[in-house]
Order: C-alpha cells, then structure tokens, then sequence
C-alpha cells in the first residue's frame, strides 16, 4: 500500500528496481539533511531535515515515487518503544503530583479544537465533522479510518492532519529556541554503534507484538499505544531492556519525517489553495490557542510553561515526545499529557463525529423540504 497527496490521483508507479533505487535515494537525502540540521543545531533534525527536503521534492514536478504507509508504523513503534522505557516509578509518583493539571490542560486542548474546527468548516464548507476530524490531535490514518467509519470522504481529513502535525512540528521547536535562544550546536554524533543486538532485537519484538495486540483489541492508536504502554509496564517493574541505541532512534524519525514530507504534492497544494490555506491557518490558530492555554495553566501551577506548552500542543505523542528530549524537557511528563489526552479523547471521537455528521444529515433533509 503506498500514499500519494490527498485529494490527487496516485502517479503512476516507477516500475521494478527502479521504485527501489528511488527510495534508497530518497532515504539518502534524507539522512543527509538529518545530518546537515544536527550540526547546525536545528530542533528534531532528523525528522525536521527529512520532511522539509522530502516535502520540497515532492512539490515539485510531482514524482512517480510514493513512499509506502507501511514504513510509518515502523517508526512509530519505534520511538513509542523508546518513550515507554523512560518511565520509572519515581517519575510515576511526579506524575500523580500533576494529575489536576494534566488532566485541565487535556480538557484546554480539547476546547480549542471545538472552536477552530468551526471556524475551519465556515472558511472552506466543509462539515464540521469532517473539519473536526481534521483538527483533532491524532495521526492522518487513524483519522482517515474514523472518516470511513463515519461515511466522511477522507481525504480532506488527511491533508488537514498532515499539515496540523508539520505545522506543529516544525514551529513549536524554532519558536521555543526563538524564546530561550539556539542551544549549543556541539552535539554528540550519531554513532553508527548498534550496541548490544539481542537488546535490540528483544525491543523490536515487543513494540511489533504490543501494537498488534492493540490494534487485535481495537485500541485507538496502536501503534503508539502499544509500544509505549508496553514499555513502560516493563519499567516501571525493573526489568525494562536497555533503550535503542541513537543511530536507530535517528533512522525511525527519518522514516516519519520522510514519510510526512511525502504526502505534500504540488497539485493538491495549487488545485485546492483555499483549504491548504486554510488548513495552514486553522492549524497555527489551533497550536497558539493552545499554547496561550498553555501559559495561562503555568501561571496558576507549578509546572514550567514550556512543558506545558509541549504537554498542550496539538501535534502526536511521538512528535512532541521528541521535541521534548531536544529541547531538554521532560519526555516522560509530557508525554504523560498527551497518553492522558488520547485516553479521553481518542475512545470518544468516533461518537462524536456520528453524532456530528448525522445532526448535519438532519439539517441538511430539513433545509430541503423547506
């Protein structure tokens, strides 16, 4: 199964070992414009380089090469794996200490979303069903598969969720260096060192058997879910595995960066250029809304505003659990927010956008027999 743009026909296939030549290069360039972004200090490199050359690319003349969907799971078991390991029971008891503030900053985010969902729908026409699947903070193919359900055309929802989640990823980061200033650029580099393979090897097995045992159960998320779920049992018990090693941890992020770049095209971008802009607008509405939530929870916490800014964004749990370890926040704590945010919100959206999408059903028949 591959992913081309929403909204636009899948090009033709490069045939044979060409479609493999192409992503090897492809994975290429990313790598080096991982690299590149890493030595100059940039936030996430190794996501951020890869989705901005990759998506530079594929706006242009559009290319026959599609990067397969099911590299982005890989991923994100991945990274999940990775987060899960980084709970103990000493960052447990902090987390119950802010139970009342993850909990509000949860209940914030989800108030911003109702309120730019509207306003996305008035600007394009869009149902608000279909504007609020695409404004809510879940991944495109969760999201896709909810529009399904639901009889929605997805492929709107796909593009708004892949430009709410490029959007926060690549502002955020710059606009918290922009505040505290650009860090060091004297990074450690990724060393090509595996470590030890059985830990390794034992770590790949448990987020692929954890996100199919969710995804079995009909767990929203489970390639998040599962992984990180998972790991944190195992460590928080003690006998969680040595984490991934950095070069493996650099090669997922290229795999989601590179996958999210891709599915920009120029022909969705230029046909339809009242959603994009209006997706772009929604989103960075939808992520300084948050953001002023963000400020105003800190203001009557103790909790510093940049993790609470991080807890509050409307981007993935695997990106802001990134954006947190570069930018030297704490990744268990925000991630905490957003596995307490996708605990609320994620079981009720699907009822939710039913309900929507058949009151719109109802006014709809209404308006025409009057």
């Amino acid at each position: 199964m591959t992913i081309s743009a929403p909204g636009s026909p899948i090009p033709p296939p490069v045939p044979g070992w060409r479609s493999v030549a192409g992503l090897l290069l492809l994975f290429g360039l990313s790598t080096g414009a991982g690299w590149v972004f890493e030595r100059i200090g940039a936030p996430l490199p190794w996501m951020i380089g890869p989705l901005l050359l990759t998506a530079a690319i594929f706006m242009g003349p559009a290319p026959r090469l599609t990067v397969p969907t099911r590299l982005r799971p890989i991923g994100q078991i991945v990274v999940a794996t990775q987060v899960g390991l980084a709970f103990s029971p000493d960052a447990l008891r902090m987390l119950a200490d802010h139970a009342v503030v993850i909990v509000g900053t949860a209940l914030a985010t989800g108030a911003c979303i109702l309120v730019v969902a509207g306003l996305l729908a008035r600007l394009t026409g869009m149902g608000l069903a279909q504007a609020f699947l695409s404004s809510a903070p879940t991944s495109p193919v969760e999201a896709a598969a909810m529009a399904q359900e639901a009889g929605i055309d997805p492929m709107p929802v796909i593009f708004g969720q892949t430009v709410r989640l490029a959007v926060v990823v690549v502002i955020l980061p710059f606009a918290l260096y922009a505040v505290d200033g650009w860090p060091s650029v004297a990074r450690t580099p990724v060393a090509l060192e595996i470590g030890d393979p059985l830990s390794v090897l034992l770590l790949v097995v448990l987020g692929w058997a954890s996100a199919k045992s969710f995804r079995a159960l009909r767990i929203p998320n489970p390639n998040f879910m599962g992984p990180v779920t998972c790991a944190a049992a195992l460590s928080v018990s003690g006998l969680g595995p040595l984490p991934y090693p950095a070069v493996v941890l650099a090669a997922a992020q290229i795999v989601l960066g590179t996958w999210l770049g891709a599915t920009f095209r120029r022909k969705i971008v230029t046909s339809a250029l009242r959603l994009s802009l209006a997706n772009t607008v929604s989103a960075m509405l939808l992520l300084l809304l948050c953001c002023l939530c963000a400020v105003a929870i800190a203001a009557l916490s103790d909790v510093d505003w940049r993790t609470l800014v991080l807890g509050a964004a409307p981007g993935g749990a695997v990106e802001m659990a990134l954006t947190a370890k570069f930018l030297g926040q704490s990744v268990v704590l925000i991630t905490t927010f957003h596995l307490v945010r996708i605990f609320i919100f994620m079981p009720n959206i699907p009822w939710i956008v039913k309900m929507i999408a058949r009151n719109e059903d109802r006014k709809r028949k209404e308006d025409t027999l009057s």
